[in-house]
């Protein structure tokens, strides 16, 4: 999944003859996830059509503060369209629009909408060599990126007008690449490791029989991806479930029983800087397990248990540099219990819920928790979606790491 996805991308397109790329931009912007509206300089349509635009984006497309051929005229707002987007994207951008933009011109919706827009602002060059190098237009690249505006750097090669040289606006998988890499390198957990456990394990008693219980990985994998969304590369193990990462830097390892989670933990925690242990892992398993089906013989059936390794405790033991995150789920005296836990196995943070509250716990899209720090602090949340959880939960944790 791209940092895109979810991203309210608003395009501007001026009038150059590099307009014709920017039906791919659309595109790529959608692959992406993103929600993309267009705003178009009265001119750039003679380059490109609204038509096609609003096509590929499956919203209208905005050129004029009103529709002069309706006779039911509706103010079209760019400060409502500033206010939308997460990102304002301008290519190509002419020498003309740029000139525009950096003295504060506005006689269009684009530049409207510039002014106004409060999110993040990428332009991507596109004119001719000579245009391209002109004293002028220097200065408006250097006012610009002072106003704080992202400059895509136009490519080398041929141009509209025969000459080959600098001025052809970045091709629009490039484009896509840079907003990305830029977007990534400001998040505050890029470069970070972080583990992560989610679901349930099953203990097996036979070849078709497990101990399992309830967990369905929801909690686990929305905290994944809320840490990717935070530039870090996700290891997720996994107990059995149904769950999917849409996350390209969430790297997900399968397991099935406490043993195999155990295993796989310890195999990533050295490289680790943060890890999250929201698995819900049994704590006993089968001491004898079955080769062959057991068959049903008596009214009553025994199984001896034997305790599981514990995963987050031993994490606790050996941990160095680490951030140790573990989740308590307790159905009396939660706070003690969970303050227990919390120095007992040598954790950084505890995640408590309990099964006492309405809509938290196993099987359900929501949740309900408590934070509780190592120094004791007491934090309670209200009742919120687990991808809100998650959310929550990383703002903690940045928190911590930064007191």
């Amino acid at each position: 999944m791209s940092i895109l996805k979810d991203k309210n991308i608003l395009l501007g397109i001026t009038a150059g003859i590099a307009a014709y790329k920017s039906a791919s931009l659309v595109r790529l912007f959608i692959k992406a996830g993103a929600n993309v509206k267009v705003v178009m300089t009265p001119a750039s349509k003679d380059f490109i059509t609204p038509l096609t635009l609003s096509t590929l984006s499956k919203n209208p497309v905005y050129s004029s503060f009103v529709d002069e051929e309706d006779d039911n005229q509706v103010w079209n707002n760019h400060v409502d369209l500033g206010l939308w987007a997460d990102i304002f994207v301008i290519a190509p951008a002419t020498a003309n629009t740029m000139a525009k933009m950096a003295n504060g011109v506005c006689d269009n919706i684009l530049l409207a909408t510039y002014l106004s827009a409060k999110c993040l602002v990428y332009f991507a060059p596109a004119m001719d060599l000579d245009m391209y190098k002109h004293e002028s237009t220097k200065t408006s690249f250097n006012k610009l990126t002072s106003y704080g505006n992202k400059l895509i750097p136009a490519g080398t090669g041929e141009l509209a007008s025969g000459l080959v040289g600098e001025g052809r606006m970045a091709e629009p998988e490039d484009i896509i690449t840079f907003i990305e890499n830029d977007i990534l390198e400001q998040l505050p957990l890029k470069g970070k490791h972080i583990l992560i456990t989610a679901g349930p394990t099953y203990e097996a008693l036979d070849p078709v029989r497990f101990i399992g219980n309830h967990s369905s990985g929801k909690m686990g994998f929305e905290i994944a991806n809320a840490a990717a969304n935070l530039g870090a590369e996700v290891i997720l193990v996994t107990g059995p479930t149904h769950q999917k990462a849409n996350n390209n830097f969430v790297q997900v390892k399968h397991v099935v029983s406490a043993e195999d989670m155990y295993n796989e933990v310890h195999k990533h925690f050295k490289s680790s800087d943060i890890a999250i242990l929201s698995a819900a892992v049994a704590d006993y398993k089968p001491k004898h397990v079955s080769n062959q089906k057991i068959k049903k013989k008596d009214s009553t059936f025994s199984i001896e248990l034997e305790k599981t390794k514990d995963i987050l405790k031993s994490l606790g033991e050996i941990k160095t540099n680490q951030f140790l995150v573990g989740f308590a789920l307790e159905t009396n005296n939660e706070l003690e219990h969970a303050k227990g836990k919390l120095k007992s196995k040598n954790l950084d943070l505890i995640v408590l819920n309990s099964l006492q509250d309405k809509g938290a716990g196993f099987g359900v899209s929501t949740n309900k928790v408590t934070f509780i720090t190592s120094s004791n602090e007491v934090i309670e949340n209200q009742l919120k979606s687990k991808a809100e959880v998650a959310v929550d939960l990383m703002q903690q944790v940045l928190k911590q790491l930064d007191a």
